[in-house]
């Protein structure tokens, strides 16, 4: 019989099969602090467990479902690891350390339906969505075995779409934030989105002070078309409608990620455009100059034309900051790694 995952119970799903097995439930969380406190990967090393519980556990049971096949660091501290599943299929995790905070960047999914232009993810297709203790092997590894060896902040925007595995990706959620998991306070939890509006309505009513984040990439629906084929599905005037409407039931600043590519998006007309869509809105735009992908023409504007973008949006009234990519000497961006690893 396959042995599952114990991360993918909650602390009241693993109370209900020590209660089967007529254990004591406080068991539960000892089992928990040794997993989310103390990265344990051995049911046997766990000593404060009756020797024939760790052994009934150990039958039943693995702690961790991911092999690293390759861990990469940059000259800026970010480092990468490719991990391969229990399938053989590969993902990719990052560990991002900045001054007083470590972020991991986390995958939902092996491979990604959805296509986007400016994407190394989805270049091989969508394998299968991950498991909740799939998702959570990998903060767990970020957290313990990184080079930081600490994780302050989670972004689910690695490889997938994090609403397209809603349930896994909500339920790994709550472990990173319980105090019997993680920890980590839920506004240092970020999910990004492609647009998937039925997502962003679902998460609008989980009572979570997570903060959402939109790959929005472009203002108007014809460029939207192009790079980002969900736009044909959910187009930009119903997105931008549902993300005024999260904002209202959940009072939460909905950042709007913004890749600036040469010749495509970052001219005056597209910055004048997103300014008009976005004014009134509580929000923040995040403009990212786009990771440089040869096979697909994909560039960075040059340095003047990205600060004239920044500046344009500031006086247009738009709240925006400039992330710097990181990790460019050893393909952190989405998918990259694993597209590379994959194609030999």
């Amino acid at each position: 019989m396959q042995k599952e995952n114990i991360k993918n119970l909650s602390l009241q799903e693993l109370q209900e099969v020590l209660s089967s097995w007529q254990e004591k439930l406080f068991h539960a969380r000892q089992v928990f602090r040794w997993i989310y406190k103390k990265g344990s990967e051995d049911f046997s090393l766990m000593s404060d467990l009756p020797p024939a519980l760790r052994k009934k556990l150990g039958e039943k049971f693995i702690l961790n479902s991911l092999q690293l096949s390759k861990a990469v660091k940059s000259s800026d501290g970010t480092e990468k690891f490719l991990f391969e599943l229990a399938d053989k299929h590969l993902i990719e995790a990052v560990s991002i350390p900045a001054k007083g905070r470590v972020t991991g960047c986390i995958s939902t999914q092996a491979g990604c339906k959805f296509g986007c232009a400016f994407c190394a993810s989805g270049k091989l297709g969508f394998r299968r969505n991950l498991a909740a203790a799939e998702i959570l092997d990998q903060v767990l590894y970020l957290k313990n075995k990184s080079s930081a060896k600490e994780l302050t902040h989670i972004v689910f925007m690695g490889t997938g779409e994090p609403f397209d595995n809603y349930k896994e990706v909500l339920k790994a959620v709550r472990m990173i934030n319980s105090p019997d998991g993680l920890n980590i306070g839920a506004r240092r939890i970020t999910i990004s989105t492609a647009g998937l509006i039925p997502g962003i309505e679902k998460l609008s009513k989980e009572g979570l002070q997570i903060e959402l984040s939109v790959s929005l990439h472009a203002a108007d629906n014809k460029t939207r078309d192009a790079i980002m084929p969900i736009n044909k599905i959910y187009p930009l005037e119903d997105l931008i409608s549902s993300c005024r409407a999260y904002f209202k039931a959940t009072n939460r600043q909905v950042t709007f990620e913004y890749v600036l590519i040469q010749g495509l998006n970052s001219n005056l007309q597209s910055v004048q455009k997103l300014g008009r869509i976005l004014t009134g809105m509580d929000c923040k735009v995040n403009l990212i100059p786009a990771n440089p992908i040869a096979e697909q023409r994909v560039f960075p504007p040059q340095s003047k034309d990205i600060a004239l973008f920044k500046n344009t949006l500031l006086k247009i009234g738009v709240n925006v900051t400039l992330r710097r990519p990181r990790g460019q000497d050893i393909d952190a961006a989405c998918g990259q790694l694993r597209l590379k690893y994959e194609k030999k």
